[in-house]
C-alpha cells in the first residue's frame, strides 16, 4: 500500500507539473531565462524511492531546450551501471523550435562503455550515453530514465542548478523512504533562489525551484556546489554490494569500515615480513621506519586505477599488491599499513576528496563521502600523511592534492575527522637569485637560482623528469615574457628531506632591449613577471576565493651594457592591502650595475563580491610595476 501510495503521489505530481506537450516549444520560454543562457531546463523531476535498506529506484525526466553547441552538456543524458545497478529503461525524444516531433531515441541508440579506458585501468562499471548531433539549434529534448540498485550508500545530490550558462524553468525532487532507516538530509545555499520545500514528513521529502537565472561564471570563484543549492542524502542503515552498513556517527561508520570492509585484507606472507623486518634492522623509531617503508613501497609500486569490489571502496588484499606491484589509492594506502605492521608501526587509512580545490568531507554530514584514500601515522597529537600512490612525493608531503582540508580517519576504535596539514602562506615560498647582462645589441645572458618550498615545491617538481625539449618548452612557457629564449642550461636538486626544490637554468635570449637611434629601452623585471589578468567583472555576484597564498621573493643583478647610461629609472613601489603586500626597488652599484629587489605576498582567504574590485585593482598596481622599464642612452 505504501508503495502504491508513493506511486500516485509521484503520478499526480507530474501530471500536475507537466501535462502538455506544447510547452515543449521553444517559443514560450521567456526572456529572462534565456539571458546568458546555452541551454534552458524547462523540467528536471527525480523520483527517488528507497524501498528498503537493499533496493532503491530512480526515476529521472529532463525537459532541455538547447540553444547552441555550448548548451549540449545540459542534456546531461548518462546513467550508470555494473552489478548492483541496472538501467530498466533510458530513452529521448528530440522536439524542433515549434515542439513538433523530429526523433525518439532508444535504448540502442546510446553508447554504451566503460567508465574507464586504457589497458592499466579496471572496473566494473559502465555507463550509458547519449551522443546526438543536432541538425539545428534551438531544439529541445525530453529524456527519460529508470535505474534500479541495491547499493543504498550513495543517494545522489539534488542540484536544482548544475552548470553555469543555464537557466532552470523547474526542477523538482520527490524522495520516499521507509521510516526505519534513519534518512537524513542537508540543505546547502538555498538563500536567493526560489526554491519550496512541498513535502517534508516520516516517509517523503519534496521541493520545487523555478525559474533560476543562468549563472555568469566568474574568475576565482569558489566552486559551483561551495555557492550555489543542493540538498545532500543519506541512510544511517545502508547497503553497499552485499553488505549492510551503519552511518549514524562517525564513530560507527568507521568501526562499521574497519572491521567490515578493511577487515582480513592486510594480511602478507612470510617472506614479505622477513623481507620488511630485515630492511628495517634495528632501527626503533617509528618515524624512520615509516620512511624506509615508504621509499620501499615508492620503488616497488606503480599506482592503477581499480573500480571493482565493494563499489571501489575495498582495497585489494596486501598479498595481491605485493605479488603484482601495483594498485589503486586503496589498495596502495592499504599495502603501506600492511607493511607498517609488521615493523610496529600503528597507522590508519583515511578518506578524503583529492582534488586541488580543498574540498572537505562534511564532519555535519555522516555518510559515505570522499574519492580518495591516503594513510595517516600518529606521531604525537599529530598525523604524519602518507600519499602512497606517488613514487616521487616525499615522506610526509601533501602538497595541493590532499592538503588542509578535513578528512575521515578509519580507526577499529571508531572513525575521526582529522584536518590535513597546512600549508601556511609564509611557507609556501619561492626565493629566486640571479643575474642578467645586457649586450650593447639589446641581447640578454643570465642566471637564476630559484628555490621553492610548500605548496610551491609541488608546482615545480614535475619539471625535472620532463624531456629537454618539453623542458624547454617549460621555461618558454614560464619565461613568457621574454622573447626568443634560450635555455642554455638546467640543473635541478630535489631536496626531499627537507622538500625544497632548486633550480638553476642560464638563459640567453636576442634582442631583449628594445633600441631605437640612441636609446635601449627594457623591461627590468625578467624572471618573475606578473603576466596574469584579473578581469574586470561589473556587478560580480559571487565571492572569490584565494585558494593558496605565497611568497616570492627576488634578488636580480643586472649588468648594463658598456657605453650607456640610466635615463630613467622605475621609482620604488610599495603596496599594502588585506590581499597582500608588494614591494620592488632598484639599487644603483658600482661598475654600472643594478640591484632590482622583488617581493609580494598573497594571502589566502574568501572574500565577499564587492572585495572583488580592490583585489582586482591590486594586481593591476602589480602588473603595471613589473612591466616597469628602464630607459639607456648611448653615450
Amino acid at each position: 500500500m505504501k508503495l502504491i501510495f508513493c506511486s500516485l503521489f509521484f503520478l499526480l505530481f507530474s501530471l500536475t507539473i507537466f501535462a502538455q506537450k506544447s510547452e515543449y516549444t521553444a517559443v514560450n520560454i521567456s526572456d529572462s531565462l534565456k539571458e546568458n543562457a546555452d541551454a534552458v531546463v524547462r523540467l528536471n523531476q527525480v523520483d527517488i524511492v528507497i524501498a528498503s535498506q537493499r533496493s532503491m529506484t530512480t526515476k529521472s525526466k529532463r525537459v532541455i531546450t538547447v540553444f547552441n553547441e555550448k548548451g549540449l552538456n545540459a542534456i546531461d543524458a548518462v546513467e550508470y551501471y555494473d552489478k548492483s545497478t541496472t538501467v530498466k529503461s533510458i530513452e529521448a525524444v528530440v522536439y524542433d523550435l515549434q515542439g513538433k516531433e523530429i526523433k525518439k531515441i532508444k535504448r540502442k541508440d546510446f553508447r554504451d562503455q566503460s567508465v574507464v579506458g586504457g589497458g592499466t585501468f579496471f572496473s566494473e562499471s559502465r555507463y550509458l550515453y547519449l551522443d546526438y548531433t543536432p541538425i539545428d539549434y534551438p531544439f529541445t529534448i525530453v529524456y527519460e530514465s529508470e535505474v534500479s540498485t541495491s547499493t543504498t550508500a550513495f543517494i545522489r545530490k539534488w542540484m536544482p542548478l548544475d552548470n553555469y550558462n543555464t537557466s532552470i524553468e523547474k526542477s523538482i525532487l520527490n524522495v520516499a523512504y521507509p521510516n526505519n532507516l534513519g534518512f537524513k538530509k542537508k540543505e546547502l545555499h538555498f538563500s536567493g533562489f526560489n526554491i519550496k520545500k512541498v513535502t517534508d514528513s516520516a516517509t517523503l521529502l519534496s521541493y520545487v525551484a523555478t525559474n533560476i537565472l543562468a549563472q555568469k561564471p566568474e574568475d576565482y570563484s569558489p566552486a559551483f556546489k561551495d555557492i550555489f543549492p543542493s540538498v545532500m542524502m543519506g541512510l544511517e542503515s545502508f547497503h553497499l554490494e552485499g553488505v549492510d552498513g551503519t552511518a549514524t556517527t562517525w564513530e560507527a561508520f568507521g568501526k562499521w569500515y574497519a572491521n567490515t570492509i578493511l577487515l582480513g585484507t592486510t594480511d602478507l606472507s612470510d617472506e614479505t615480513k622477513t623481507k620488511i623486518k630485515t630492511l628495517v634492522g634495528a632501527e626503533k623509531d617509528p618515524v624512520k621506519k615509516a620512511k624506509i617503508v615508504y621509499d620501499y613501497v615508492q620503488k616497488k609500486s606503480r599506482y592503477v586505477n581499480i573500480a571493482i569490489g565493494i563499489g571501489g571502496w575495498k582495497p585489494m588484499l596486501a598479498n595481491d599488491v605485493d605479488r603484482l606491484g601495483y594498485g589503486d589509492c586503496k589498495a596502495l594506502t592499504n599495502y603501506t599499513k600492511a607493511l607498517l605492521e609488521i615493523v610496529g608501526v600503528p597507522s590508519y587509512n583515511a578518506i578524503l576528496y583529492g582534488n586541488s580545490y580543498k574540498m572537505d568531507i562534511d564532519s555535519e554530514f555522516v555518510s559515505m563521502q570522499g574519492n580518495h584514500m591516503i594513510l595517516s601515522i600518529p606521531n604525537k597529537d599529530k598525523y604524519i600523511w602518507l600519499e602512497c600512490t606517488s613514487q616521487d612525493d616525499p615522506f610526509g608531503y601533501q602538497g595541493t592534492f590532499t592538503d588542509d582540508r578535513n578528512v575521515l580517519i578509519i580507526k577499529p576504535e571508531g572513525g575521526e575527522i582529522v584536518r590535513t596539514t597546512i600549508y601556511e602562506d609564509k611557507n609556501n615560498t619561492q626565493i629566486s637569485k640571479g643575474n642578467y647582462s645586457l649586450s650593447e645589441e639589446g641581447n640578454l645572458s643570465g642566471f637564476i637560482t630559484i628555490v621553492s618550498q610548500g605548496s610551491q615545491y609541488n608546482k615545480k617538481t614535475t619539471v625535472e623528469k620532463m624531456q629537454p625539449t618539453d623542458k624547454e618548452a617549460y621555461y618558454k612557457s614560464y619565461w613568457d615574457n621574454i622573447n626568443n629564449l634560450k635555455i642554455s642550461k638546467a640543473v635541478f636538486l630535489n631536496d626531499k628531506e627537507n622538500i625544497t626544490f632548486t633550480e638553476d637554468v642560464q638563459i640567453n635570449a636576442v634582442n631583449y632591449g628594445s633600441i631605437s637611434t640612441n636609446k635601449m629601452m627594457f623591461v627590468v623585471d625578467a624572471f618573475n613577471k606578473y603576466t596574469g589578468n584579473v578581469k574586470r567583472i561589473r556587478n560580480r555576484k559571487n565571492p572569490f576565493q584565494i585558494q593558496r597564498g605565497y611568497i616570492d621573493e627576488d634578488e636580480i643583478e643586472i649588468n648594463l651594457p658598456t657605453g650607456f647610461t640610466i635615463e630613467y629609472l622605475p621609482a620604488v613601489v610599495a603596496l599594502k592591502g588585506k590581499y597582500g603586500e608588494y614591494k620592488i626597488e632598484i639599487i644603483k652599484k658600482e661598475n654600472n650595475k643594478l640591484l632590482y629587489k622583488r617581493s609580494i605576498s598573497i594571502n589566502k582567504g574568501r572574500y565577499s563580491n564587492t572585495e572583488y574590485d580592490e583585489y582586482r585593482l591590486f594586481m593591476e598596481k602589480v602588473n603595471k610595476s613589473d612591466n616597469a622599464k628602464i630607459i639607456l642612452t648611448k653615450n
